[in-house]
């Protein structure tokens, strides 16, 4: 059995599948109950965030007469209901949809309502804020287009009928209206006032009706998380009747049952005059009366970490009646993203059994058209209606084998798996196996769509392997890279209700029930209802065979020698998918093993790490030691991506120098070194290099982008630019300081942007060649691109307690983009390297393939067309702002 390196406890459990997600900027959110419970999986016992799901009001959406509640199916979908709140669905944005540029989370509750929440990174609080209230928008579109129904007789109750109806001798229904009467004029109850958890439309007799019409309350929702004091606690009148059909149609259209985000799209916008991407992500909500409503929520044009009252626009842009019983999961892919049009494909899961994939391209979803007239078609029926629910899906679209991996579980325990060349989008099963004897609750593809987890209610966590077109399920490694659980959590546990993967695809997130009977009463059973359970992927065989080293040629520590080529594979497949620039630099699990490694075998991790820069460096494997390699590395850095840069700089970091303090390698990178630390002087030196290219891209960017808008003056709105240059006389002190070692480019721009600005006479450039500290108002000088001293010109002495103190100067920090002092306002803060930043760097930085050329000669869309997003220069990691110790935050690294 795997054993697991780390855990987490809950104080609530979970009741649904899917109940575990893993963002991408490594959060996991836990559905339990009426909780939302997030943590930081690299601080499980730490910090953690909360959303707390409480009653929520019914819609108005009609009235029906008190006789009818026996008819069709009003009493079980208006009466029966949730006792307690519960958390039913979740699903994580993609990176940058927040204010922040972090992760919006959707949450969808038993009671049918779903709301987006965001992080309360300038809040300083635990609770996550809510941002959006979907559902109201969601009930506010549909009585607008009165539900999409027909202004027919069938949908209403004309005056003859209820005058007919209401002399109608009907024993049964005059016994319920008298005992509903006696009991409304003698305990005088209102239905609302019942602490009723889900409460559903109500109904109240009154005794002066002249119709006999049961009432629906109607409450309005508040919005941004604001308390409703304003609500009536009355029953108010509704205008219209409707008959119990519509009231049960019109219900399930607002009882939402599953959530799922699409992947960010990006494409130009031929309406923008300034050329800029729209940006935006889909979210699917799934109903019970078998429609899925699809909404664009647009991301933020511009990040920032003060602002607290922005929401993000969504707007719904159709629905699609995909089911004719309640959608109960459905997954996102896309391919084509190389493309100039990629294909959208959602896939939709029934309990009726069925499962259905639907498809859009982008072209399609730019245009605005009614909302019952989709842009979604039908692609493909993968399984017809049957006796058996779907309980969940995965869905992946595989580069590996260029086709499209449908995992399906039900609730019968047995799941199947469909395959879909993407060249002739023909689907074939695969497989159709009994793997579980209760309800699949999880299943989470690995490595491209070459492994597969699966999970069930009871209990069981199996693992399978894709291999052409056979699946095969192979045991999960028991053995962990030198870690091990510390905590005295039990393994009583009852059944498995989620799976989830990192975002390095090495680690595996899995949320469990304890069988509270079987633990102590007084100190586990009262706060250890369930737990998240971490265990390593990295050991798990790929499904493809790659060229291992053959040094380790035996077993050491309890690892086999094909365990060691596996981790080995893994890791540098995980290496190679951080290639891409659209996938966001998050490497926790892998530093986590490599540390690991570290500790009981560090050959091994120089071993990986070796192959992986000699292949990703030198475009070849080189068997040499890391000595011989480092000087060949170093002369080809202008020749490499910046990405590459960035993933050197968080290894060397984080690994290599895991011994030191980040304060202390930031000074000795400074050149406050000693000479009894040659181990890491090798490392010390790589990173050096590795980041002064990267602050030299960004000078020669700088200069360019300022060059270029002087010379486009009159030709360019100011408005069309999303990134200025700021700092240029902090950098072109830092040219000339460094002048013997930077690239002779940057020495011929600086000339230029210095002249530039001297013949400018009103530019507010030169104002900046004099910095003032912001607590004395003293002078500041430039001597390095990391932290200033003021300098005042007289030194005030004072006296305290009979003794003389002088006042120090104050130690400034500068912005490692533009090389101004902060001001001692909320900056971004980057987790790995400790760097604070002002300015944020242009988004071409990021994506630079090597060292330009000729930096004159950049394009005017290198500046204009992508707005700047809050990475960290040197690290490429995601910035943040800087969180007390006692609040949750994300750890890229």
């Amino acid at each position: 059995m795997a054993s697991r390196f780390q855990e987490a406890s809950l104080v609530t459990s979970p009741s649904y599948p899917n109940a575990v997600a893993w963002s991408s900027e490594n959060l996991i959110a836990v559905a339990a109950g009426h909780l939302v419970i997030i943590i930081n999986p690299a601080l499980p016992s730490g910090p953690r965030g909360l959303i707390t799901i409480s009653d929520a009001e019914p819609y108005q959406i009609g009235r029906v007469r008190s006789q009818d509640l026996l008819t069709g199916g009003l009493l079980p979908s208006s009466l029966k209901r949730e006792r307690n709140p519960c958390v039913r669905s979740l699903s994580w944005s993609e990176i940058g949809m927040s204010p922040n540029h972090g992760c919006l989370l959707a949450v969808c509750t038993a009671e049918g309502r779903v709301k987006l929440y965001r992080p309360p990174y300038s809040d300083f609080c635990a609770e996550w804020i809510e941002i959006v209230d979907v559902s109201k928008m969601l009930y506010e579109n549909l009585s607008s287009m009165n539900f999409g129904e027909s202004n027919n007789p069938s949908t209403s109750l004309s005056k003859d009928q209820l005058v007919e109806h209401h002399h109608e001798d009907d024993e049964r229904i005059s016994s319920l209206k008298a005992r509903k009467r006696r009991k409304t004029s003698a305990n005088n109850i209102n239905l609302h006032e019942k602490n009723y958890t889900d409460r559903a439309s109500c109904s109240k007799q009154d005794s002066q009706a002249e119709h006999n019409v049961l009432e629906i309350e109607v409450y309005k929702q508040a919005s941004n998380g604001q308390d409703c004091h304003s609500l009536p606690k009355a029953l108010k009148k509704c205008s219209q009747e409707i008959s119990p059909e519509t009231y049960v149609s019109r219900e399930a259209l607002l009882s939402s049952l599953s959530v799922a985000w699409s992947s960010l799209l990006r494409f130009s916008s031929e309406s923008s005059s300034s050329e800029n991407m729209l940006r935006f992500s889909l979210l699917a909500i799934g109903s019970k009366s078998g429609s899925v409503s699809i909404w664009k929520v647009h991301a933020p044009e511009c990040y920032h970490i003060e602002r607290t009252n922005v929401s993000p626009m969504v707007e719904l842009h159709a629905i699609i009646q995909a089911h004719s019983s309640w959608v109960s999961t459905m997954s996102w892919g896309i391919f084509g993203c190389d493309s100039s049009n990629p294909q959208v494909v959602l896939v939709t899961g029934s309990c009726d059994g069925s499962v259905k994939i639907w498809m859009s391209n982008n072209e399609d979803l730019q245009k605005s058209v009614d909302v019952y007239k989709s842009s979604f078609f039908l692609l493909k029926q993968v399984v017809a209606v049957n006796p058996v629910q779907v309980s969940t899906l995965s869905f992946v679209v595989s580069n590996h084998y260029n086709a499209m991996h449908l995992a399906i579980g039900k609730g019968s325990g047995s799941f199947e798996v469909w395959k879909c060349e993407i060249s002739t989008r023909k689907f074939e099963q695969i497989v159709s196996t009994n793997a579980h004897n209760q309800v699949v609750t999880g299943l989470a593809w690995s490595y491209d769509g070459r492994c597969l987890y699966s999970c069930s209610q009871d209990n069981y966590v199996l693992n399978w392997i894709l291999c052409e077109n056979t699946i095969s399920e192979v045991p999960i490694p028991a053995n962990t890279p030198g870690l091990s659980s510390t905590t005295d959590l039990p393994d009583d546990f009852l059944s498995c209700l989620g799976v989830a993967l990192s975002p390095g695809n090495l680690a595996v997130a899995l949320v469990r029930n304890f069988n509270v009977e079987l633990l102590n009463p007084m100190y586990q059973a009262r706060s250890q209802k369930a737990a998240v359970e971490f265990l390593w992927n990295g050991a798990q065989q790929s499904g493809e065979s790659e060229d291992s080293s053959e040094t380790v040629t035996e077993a050491i520590l309890g690892f086999s020698k094909n365990e060691f080529a596996y981790w080995e594979s893994n890791f540098l497949w995980s290496l190679k998918e951080f290639k891409d620039l659209n996938k966001p630099l998050v490497l926790w699990d892998m530093i986590a093993a490599m540390l690991a490694f570290k500790q009981s075998m560090p050959e091994f991790v120089e071993l990986v790490l070796t192959k992986w820069l000699s292949v990703s460096y030198l475009g070849f494997h080189a068997d040499i030691s890391m000595e011989d390699l480092v000087p060949k590395i170093t002369k080809c850095f202008s020749a490499v991506p910046s990405r590459l840069l960035h993933i050197l700089n968080v290894i060397s970091r984080r690994v290599m120098l895991s011994e030191l303090k980040t304060e202390e390698i930031n000074r000795k990178l400074q050149g406050q070194r000693t000479n009894d630390e040659e181990e890491i002087d090798l490392w010390l030196k790589l990173l050096e290099e590795s980041e002064r290219e990267l602050r030299e891209r960004l000078v020669g960017l700088s200069f360019s982008a300022y060059l270029l808008a002087e010379s486009s003056q009159g030709t360019l709105s100011p408005s069309s630019w999303n990134w200025r240059p700021a700092g240029l006389a902090q950098l072109q002190q830092w040219v000339e300081i460094n002048r013997d070692i930077v690239h002779s480019q940057l020495e011929t721009l600086s000339v230029e942007v210095k002249s530039s600005l001297t013949r400018s006479s009103n530019s507010t450039e030169t104002s900046l060649e004099e910095e003032k500290c912001p607590y004395c108002a003293a002078p500041v000088n430039f001597h390095s691109a990391e932290e200033a001293f003021c300098e005042s010109p007289h030194q005030k002495k004072k006296k305290s307690k009979d003794k003389e103190r002088c006042d120090q100067s104050h130690k400034l920090e500068r912005c490692c983009v533009s090389m101004q002092v902060c001001p001692p306002t909320p900056l971004w803060f980057c987790k790995c390297c400790n760097r604070m930043t002002l300015e944020l760097a242009p988004d071409t930085l990021f994506a630079l393939p090597s060292f330009p050329s000729d930096l004159k000669s950049l394009p005017k869309s290198s500046f204009s067309k992508v707005a700047s997003k809050p990475f960290c220069l040197f690290c490429g990691v995601l910035l943040q702002r800087k969180q007390p110790e006692f609040l949750l935050s994300a750890s890229p690294v």
